[in-house]
């Protein structure tokens, strides 16, 4: 089985980061997203290939990938998608590294999942990684018969009338069979069906069912979406509470408020950290407060109140202290 991870995007809601970095690589809880897919790959033995279909600063992530995962047994591919046509043409990019028809794993490579993907595999028949969500309209969703297979795929139904299915598709697909996948992308491609201008990968697949391939959902519980600072920022805070070992943190002078991540090189001098924060390598925070926001290497906080934020590396902030000699009966509004 080979497993291919689009990782092509710009991350334009992820901008000003995704400038100079892909989105893959920004830092939740300490590692870059990217990192817990691949990390999870290996140590469940699934595939015997990763493939990463890249685009916009993708020798960035061959630079990452190759690097951190060097001393583990696993070949890992890279093929550039050109032009950004859609989800279904970075799978289409695909092709040439497939010799033979063979099971494929595909995972979105901006989003993490709390799932248990050996068991995802072992299926008899195709699966589709689903959750039930309230507002549909924002996602692909499926729509299923009474024996639970797929019968049809709707791209972010704009109401109940187009679509009345809430089970959204998460962006986990194991497909039985590589020959049919590639053959419905060049197919699609070919016609040029598009969907919101784009080669959409639901549209081959409604293809492979049209074929007689017989494809179920797969409950997908922790769905974190990496796609905007707040969604970001509310996987980074799934993680710390519920995947990574809380670690004993000890700082004379300042308050650790768990969860949170501190690299072993971080310096951190009378500041309250936490919760939900994580702090990446050699950063310095010194007189502040941090909760709920992840700090990317090499940056320095000094005299700051920081909630809610994405901080990138190499970011000095510097807050001047101020004096007051504010009388009774007064109100101050610092915006």
């Amino acid at each position: 089985m080979k497993i291919i991870i689009p990782v092509a995007g710009f991350g334009t809601r992820l901008r000003p980061h995704t400038l100079v970095k892909p989105k893959v690589l920004l830092n939740v809880a300490g590692k870059p997203m990217i990192h817990y897919i691949v990390e999870q790959l290996i140590n469940d033995k699934i595939g015997d290939e990763i493939i990463f279909i890249t685009g916009f600063l993708g020798e960035q992530i061959e630079k990452y990938i190759n690097s951190e995962f060097a001393a583990h047994k696993r070949k890992f591919r890279y093929i550039v998608q050109e032009v950004p046509h859609g989800l279904g043409h970075a799978i289409y990019c695909a092709e040439p590294a497939f010799k033979k028809d063979e099971e494929t794993l595909i995972i979105l490579g901006d989003t993490l999942f709390d799932v248990d993907l050996k068991k995802l595999v072992d299926n008899k028949y195709s699966v589709i990684g689903t959750k039930r969500v309230d507002n549909p309209q924002r996602f692909g969703v499926v729509e299923k018969n009474k024996s639970g297979f797929i019968t049809r795929m709707v791209e972010k139904p704009a109401s109940p009338e187009v679509s009345p299915s809430k089970d959204a598709i998460v962006g986990i697909y194991f497909l039985k069979s590589s020959k049919l996948l590639f053959d419905s992308l060049h197919r699609m491609i070919e016609k040029d069906i598009r969907t919101k201008g784009e080669y959409q990968l639901t549209d081959a697949l409604e293809m492979m069912i049209d074929r007689g391939i017989k494809m179920k959902t797969y409950n997908v519980h922790g769905w974190l979406d990496c796609g905007k600072p707040e969604t970001l920022l509310q996987t980074n805070s799934y993680i710390l509470k519920h995947i990574i070992k809380q670690k004993k943190y000890n700082f004379p002078g300042s308050v650790i408020i768990p969860p949170v991540f501190i690299h072993p090189s971080a310096e951190i001098l009378n500041s309250i950290i936490g919760p939900d924060a994580s702090i990446s390598k050699n950063c310095k925070i010194k007189n502040s407060i941090v909760g709920n926001s992840t700090v990317n290497d090499n940056t320095e906080i000094t005299n700051a109140l920081v909630f809610d934020s994405v901080i990138g590396h190499d970011v000095k902030l510097k807050l001047e202290t101020n004096k007051y000699n504010i009388g009774d009966n007064s109100e101050i509004d610092v915006q």
